[in-house]
């Protein structure tokens, strides 16, 4: 049996402890993209890459382990929009930002490679930490959040997420999820939920965190009870989060859906007020230069016929370019545009009398830190938040998983199984799952 093979029978036998006094092996399997291969999708739309092509399965050398740190062998991890972005080198290959990175200190010259291992989700189990490292020790089960910070400078210190040196773990860093074994900075480290499957445990942290920062926390819309909250996308991988955020605080969600499936999910999830773009025909820009103000207001009227003649306190932005008019037009006087990701574009255009007359903020929030990421996994390992988990494929099929991704053809979130052999391994609670169990399949089979 290979070195790894012992660290994954200790896990999936219930002995998880002994890790600390099994050798760390040399190698391991990590998704990456190459750095010779960033010009291979020159000339196509964005639409038409292929993320199979680049998404490689390599054999790669085990990181050495610095100060603070700790390397964890990844039973699970998930699909995240960045992973998408990697794999089509857009906005721009992220070797440049390892290559950034590298040049910041000698320990994080390990990260300018060229080839990037890629993922900013896990389940997994710490097989070794650092020096420095106090809160954490071999053995134990734990998800990962994707923050990674230096805070050497005094500007993260109200907030992490404004440190100078704030990257996103395995999009902006290398040695990230979607592989065997990862190495991660110990302050992104956070209890696994004992009722969830590695598979489960590892789907929310991106999302659920970005999703918890960006409508909950004061850093974000700071979502009260009775707020009306449009949610665009309200099935997929953040708005799935949002959807259950605005439901558990007592707010109104808007659900803003593409097919008659994402509303059926919606609908599980409990909320009432459904939008389907595609069956209701908006189409918000005329052509590629010019928006259609009477479509921003054929929504809002819909928005208000929904709510009672309401329009949204706070509207949960992600998909960027093509909806960002509408959102800025729906939002009511004195409302809340929160916005991140952009995945339909990046170069947002909107009508500024709409903001600037009717006195409506633009916040824009991007992932969460510690404290949020904690609060957010709590939330999920108290049963409060569930895991949207629709689909697992193995590592070696994670070209396929991002493909789905980046062509929408998905529900919640996308899954890939690492050290796990199969998917329903790792729960260590069965009865607060059984209690939950409805909430953390309703994404399953969408």
């Amino acid at each position: 049996m290979t070195q790894l093979g012992e660290i994954q029978q200790a896990i999936l036998t219930g002995e998880a402890a002994a890790v600390g006094s099994l050798p760390v092996p040399e190698s391991y399997r990590g998704v990456t993209v190459h750095a010779d291969e960033v010009d291979m999708f020159e000339g196509l739309e964005s639409r038409d890459k292929d993320p199979r092509k680049s998404l490689h399965v390599d054999d790669v050398p085990v990181p050495e382990l610095g100060p603070g740190e700790a390397l964890v062998a990844v039973m699970a991890s998930a699909i995240n929009y960045n992973t998408v972005w990697t794999s089509i080198f857009e906005p721009i290959p992220t070797f440049k930002f390892l290559k950034k990175y590298g040049k910041l200190s000698p320990l994080a010259k390990r990260h300018d490679l060229p080839y990037h291992v890629v993922g900013s989700d896990l389940s997994g189990v710490v097989l070794r930490t650092g020096v420095g490292v106090h809160n954490w020790k071999p053995g134990d089960e734990v998800v990962a959040h994707c923050l990674n910070v230096e805070l050497e400078g005094p500007d993260g210190h109200n907030d992490t997420m404004l440190d100078t040196e704030q990257r996103i773990w395995g999009f902006e860093t290398n040695f990230g999820g979607l592989a065997e074994i990862a190495l991660v900075k110990a302050n992104q480290l956070m209890p696994k939920p004992d009722h969830l499957t590695w598979e489960e445990a590892a789907s929310p942290g991106l999302v659920n965190s970005t999703a918890y920062r960006q409508l909950v926390s004061r850093n974000g819309a700071d979502m009260k009870q009775g707020d009306v909250v449009l949610i665009w996308g309200a099935s997929g991988g953040l708005g799935s989060y949002a959807t259950q955020y605005a439901l558990n605080g007592g707010a109104i969600p808007v659900c803003v859906v593409s097919s008659p499936e994402k509303a059926a999910i919606c609908r599980k999830l409990g909320a009432e007020l459904i939008i389907d773009r595609s069956a209701e025909g908006y189409k918000f820009w005329k052509n590629d230069d010019e928006q259609d103000p009477k479509e921003w207001q054929r929504f809002g009227a819909r928005i208000r016929e929904l709510t009672g003649g309401e329009d949204p306190d706070i509207v949960f932005e992600h998909p960027g370019r093509e909806t960002f008019g509408a959102s800025v037009y729906a939002a009511r006087k004195g409302g809340t545009i929160v916005t991140c990701a952009s995945t339909s574009g990046y170069m947002h255009q909107y009508d500024n009398r709409y903001l600037w007359m009717n006195l409506k903020r633009i916040i824009g929030s991007h992932f969460a830190n510690y404290r949020e990421s904690w609060e957010a996994n709590r939330l999920i390992a108290k049963g409060l938040i569930h895991p949207t988990l629709s689909k697992t494929y193995s590592l070696e099929e994670t070209g396929q998983a991002a493909l789905d991704v980046h062509r929408n053809a998905h529900q919640g979130k996308v899954g890939v199984l690492a050290l796990a052999p199969q998917e329903g391994l790792g729960v260590r609670d069965e009865e607060k799952r059984a209690k939950h169990i409805e909430g953390i399949n309703a994404f399953r089979g969408a």
